[in-house]
């Protein structure tokens, strides 16, 4: 025999969602309809999040949030709908900072439904790369909105170091002997010490071997850029890029 109790107690409107279900043998067919559903449209969700299409997402939120309201999921349709909205303004940087809030809430109304049905399941969605303090992304560029964007995708993941110029970035990976620096992000055009100097440096101390380099540049001038890839970098990420070539480059430098 179900309880519905346990529904209750658990902050699931039962009583809101019977008023359009009528009864709860139709209650339950509906719950079981979403939980075999649930898995797929989620993982369309993280699909549509890492590419930056956030009008497919927002389109998948809605609909998650329209199952969330019938079914009396009160939190979780509250949730979708901030990322509904989200994504209809275009608002990435509020997916990303708040997508670990969506998921951990629908792992916990999975799991209840699916104790209350009688089904044994495991938390079925992953949460963002649990944050590892002990490796650095060192992020060389003197400007603000690039590097605030970067270290905002990545801070959850990484200790994100930003150097202002080449000479700030050096400087740290001359002191830093605790932590892992897993990459280096470098601009080309900065005051001072400057993103050519930089790599001329790796180049005399042999360090393209223990520290991947990654080029992000404006630059339009092919004979400049074609002067940055005379040395052993591993990609090129020109302006303006998005959150899924920044991923694709920092998981090729953690397999390094």
């Amino acid at each position: 025999m179900r309880d519905k109790n346990l529904l209750i107690n658990n902050g699931i409107d039962v009583d809101k969602s019977l008023e359009l279900f009528g009864d709860m043998q139709m209650y339950d067919e509906t719950l079981d309809e979403f939980l075999k559903g649930v898995q797929k449209k989620v993982s369309d969700l993280n699909a549509y999040k890492e590419a930056s299409d956030t009008h497919n997402y927002a389109i998948l939120a809605h609909s998650l949030k329209s199952d969330a309201r019938y079914l009396g999921f009160t939190d979780l349709a509250e949730l979708a709908y901030n990322h509904e909205m989200a994504g209809k303004d275009n608002d990435v940087t509020y997916i990303y900072n708040n997508y670990d809030a969506l998921i951990n809430e629908t792992n916990r109304i999975v799991a209840i439904v699916s104790k209350y049905m009688g089904i044994n399941t495991e938390s079925v969605f992953k949460t963002s790369k649990a944050m590892d303090s002990s490796k650095v992304v060192l992020v060389v560029d003197d400007s603000d909105i690039v590097t605030n964007f970067i270290k905002k995708i990545f801070n959850n993941m990484y200790d994100v170091k930003i150097a202002k110029d080449g000479n700030e970035a050096l400087n740290y990976i001359n002191t830093e002997t605790e932590k892992e620096i897993i990459g280096m992000l470098l601009d080309l055009n900065m005051p001072n010490v400057d993103g050519y100097q930089v790599l001329k440096y790796f180049e005399e101390n042999n360090m393209f071997d223990k520290i991947p380099v990654a080029i992000i540049t404006g630059v339009d001038d092919k004979a400049d850029l074609t002067k940055a890839l005379m040395y052993p970098i591993i990609d090129v990420l020109s302006k303006p890029f998005n959150e899924r070539n920044i991923k694709a480059v920092i998981e090729k430098m953690e397999r390094k």
